[in-house]
């Protein structure tokens, strides 16, 4: 099975996304938010380069302190809730149950 995938692939053309670092940012916020405790840490072991964006923006605090979590900022928790707002399937203010 593998071989005829394999042998499959080589006659396909492989389409290209392009790579939209506000959508990454936008995401690893919400998985930020998703690891939240204490109110305003988070679990900071997602992608480095997103995760160095977001404390340029100025959402979270200084990722390179020794701690495992880090801090979102004011600006960073109120940007969090518009975009799990906007991420979830089912939002909710929702009919749907």
């Amino acid at each position: 099975m593998w071989q005829a995938l394999a042998t499959a692939g080589r006659n396909c053309t492989i389409a290209r996304m392009e790579y939209d670092e506000d959508k990454v940012d936008e995401m690893a916020l919400a998985l930020l938010f998703l690891t939240l405790r204490d109110g305003y840490r988070a679990w900071k072991g997602h992608d480095w380069s997103a995760v160095d964006r977001l404390h340029k923006k100025g959402m979270i605090a200084n990722p390179l302190e020794k701690a495992k979590s880090v801090a979102l900022t004011e600006e960073g928790c109120n940007v969090r809730a518009n975009c799990s707002r906007s991420i979830s399937p089912n939002p909710p203010n929702s009919d749907i149950v």
